[in-house]
């Protein structure tokens, strides 16, 4: 069993987020839902009202000063997640309004290469995000949606995903930790068994990314995406990596601004990349902030990051079992940050209500992941997702708080 003393290393760390220091009928705020969006450390807080202050112009399109230290923050930003992803060049990475949007613009983009009864193998545990694009796709192309499904603990392996490969496959996309039940899925593997070469690879890292290190050398996916308010940065701004050649041989998602280099009335032609992916006016401050929001995962380290996510998620499975009537959803080999669970004879949402109460913020839904709860059995649940704020005596108190209120259901 884990210990109080080895979880929390991270010490003092609540106090660099400001909404902690929020009460609720004098109760301290118990964050437990970071799977859905990351609180904010004061310096990126700070460095956003900064920018709007002090340095913030349109970017790309002004030759005076303002404008140049803002376009050189953006791109120094972009330089950074770069950097934290372990890409080849800046030039693979793409800015979005986040990772639902990166997935669309990769689906649609793709979507006009395929043809009818092309198969795209997605699993049963996505989010909503990475299988409703490919609906769409296949929707206009007359592909087809080839479902793995895991095994009844969360688990999908590289023989699952090898053993659904056909001649037809043009499409991979999985997540690389689910946002269900928090199975880590064994990505490097799964696309190493992946053999032909011309199937493009897509993984959804949005959970991934806050606890994780990401090298996507490694894990040699053709596309990556992730989004900024999950890694304690701003909503809104998002990252859509891609392989240079790939993203050269895909055509924009959207028209308009700033992404051409060439315009008459008649035709137009594109900006190289990533610019001809970024279309209008973009999210300025969010995606500088994005860059401040890594300055600060970078300086506690994400093996520290990993090492505490991993720890803690361990103790509040011990912990929870401790609770009466609980089942907990999935069983996987490897599991981080979430843990989805019901408790016999209470419904998700009253118990979401009643933790509310006492100010725990937890979870209670779908999440986003329909086709999971059901392989569950599930129509709803609740989910604890940890951030880098939490520790043992967040989870001590959401299962003392659980054991009280589920009493009103007796």
């Amino acid at each position: 069993m884990q210990t109080k003393k080895n979880i929390n290393n991270l010490n003092n760390i609540k106090s660099e987020f400001p909404v902690f220091e929020r009460n609720n009928n004098s109760s301290k705020l118990c964050y437990l839902d970071s799977a859905a969006s990351a609180q904010k450390p004061k310096c990126v807080i700070e460095k956003i009202k900064a920018t709007y202050e002090k340095s913030y112009a349109n970017v790309h399109r002004g030759i005076y000063d303002l404008s140049q230290v803002a376009t050189e923050k953006y791109e120094n930003s972009r330089k950074k997640v770069s950097e934290f992803i372990n890409a080849k060049s800046e030039k693979e990475i793409v800015f979005t309004k986040g990772a639902t949007e990166g997935l669309n613009l990769v689906a649609s983009s793709l979507s006009k290469n395929l043809l009818k009864d092309d198969e795209i193998i997605i699993s049963t545990l996505e989010h909503h995000s990475n299988i409703v694009p490919w609906q769409q796709a296949c929707k206009y192309s007359g592909a087809k949606i080839v479902e793995a499904k895991p095994d009844n603990k969360g688990n999908i392996t590289a023989e699952n995903i090898a053993g659904l490969v056909s001649p037809r496959t043009k499409i991979v996309s999985l997540p690389h930790i689910t946002n269900s039940i928090g199975s880590v899925l064994p990505i490097e593997e799964i696309l190493n068994s992946i053999k032909n070469k011309s199937i493009i690879t897509v993984i959804d890292g949005c959970q991934a990314a806050p606890h994780i290190k990401i090298d996507v050398k490694k894990i040699n996916s053709d596309f990556y995406v992730f989004s900024g308010h999950k890694l304690y940065g701003p909503s809104g701004i998002g990252i859509l990596y891609g392989k240079e050649d790939k993203l050269n041989h895909l055509d924009p998602y959207q028209t308009g601004g700033e992404m051409i280099d060439y315009v008459s009335i008649e035709k137009s032609t594109f900006s190289e990349i990533p610019h001809k992916f970024e279309a209008g006016t973009p999210n300025i401050v969010g995606a500088i902030s994005l860059g401040y929001a890594i300055d600060f995962v970078n300086r506690i380290g994400m093996k520290n990051i990993k090492k505490h996510s991993i720890e803690l998620t361990k103790y509040a499975l011990n912990k929870l079992s401790e609770v009466e009537g609980i089942k907990i959803l999935g069983n996987p080999e490897k599991r981080i940050g979430i843990i989805s669970f019901l408790i016999e004879g209470c419904h998700p949402h009253d118990l979401a209500v009643l933790l509310d109460n006492r100010a725990i913020a937890v979870r209670a839904g779908h999440h986003c992941a329909q086709p999971a709860m059901r392989h569950f059995n599930a129509d709803t649940s609740l989910r604890a997702s940890i951030g880098i704020y939490n520790d043992v005596e967040d989870i001590d108190n959401l299962v003392y708080n659980l054991k009280d209120v589920c009493k009103y259901f007796k």
